[in-house]
């Protein structure tokens, strides 16, 4: 069974993006190189990134961190798991600013956990990322985008094109130099032409995007 190892080479996917696409390499080129993400080489827990996952959803990183520290504070532990979430009730969750179907799906969390429905680091090594997704899914308040970002920039996946994400369309809208963007649809499409470095690609596609916001920004003149 194959394994698949966090992280992938940086320059052999610049270079392969660049001669595969020469729309998106001109803006790899213009923007320059993007660096291999640091948290490829960090330890990583899944069960609790995805528990810290629910509770940034739909928040203010400020706003979460201070509850997720009220959370970490009530539980003993700096580590979401189902063990340490039984030390909890929902209504101490609730004060500490947890919304009531954040505590559902923290729960449902930690049954599927202690089930053994959740894949760990090393069986996910041998997952491909379709079964990765299909595994995780399932969670209450899990979807697809974030188990998608848990690849790209956690599992360091290679190949993951996250055609839902409005950033990643945006950015395909300002490389093609389209109307509208395009739908997820079309964008699995245009994307073949990226593989094996998908992930790479989007990574470009979302500064690609932020350029053209800035672009379209009007700058304050100065007053003599």
């Amino acid at each position: 069974m194959p394994r698949h190892t966090r992280g992938f080479d940086t320059e052999a996917a610049f270079e392969h993006l660049s001669r595969r696409d020469r729309k998106l390499g001109a803006w790899m080129k213009r923007l320059g190189p993007i660096e291999a993400d640091p948290r490829w080489r960090k330890r990583f827990d899944p069960v609790d990134a995805l528990a810290r996952a629910i509770l940034y959803q739909q928040l203010s990183g400020k706003a979460a961190a201070t509850i997720v520290g009220r959370v970490e504070t009530a539980i003993g532990s700096e580590r979401f798991h189902c063990d340490t979430l039984a030390r909890i009730d929902d209504a101490a969750l609730r004060a500490c600013g947890v919304s009531g179907n954040k505590t559902l799906a923290l729960r449902d969390l930690a049954l599927r956990e202690s089930q053994g429905e959740i894949p760990d680091l090393r069986r996910m090594s041998t997952m491909a990322e379709d079964e990765i997704v299909a595994a995780l899914v399932p969670i209450r308040g899990i979807g697809r985008w974030t188990v998608e970002m848990m690849l790209m920039f956690r599992l360091g996946r290679a190949d993951v094109l996250p055609v839902d994400d409005l950033g990643i369309r945006k950015g395909a809208q300002t490389v093609d130099k389209l109307d509208e963007m395009p739908t997820p649809k079309e964008l699995v499409a245009r994307g073949e032409r990226w593989g094996p470095y998908r992930t790479y690609a989007s990574m470009y596609l979302w500064r690609i995007a932020d350029a053209a916001v800035k672009a379209k920004t009007p700058t304050k003149r100065s007053q003599d």
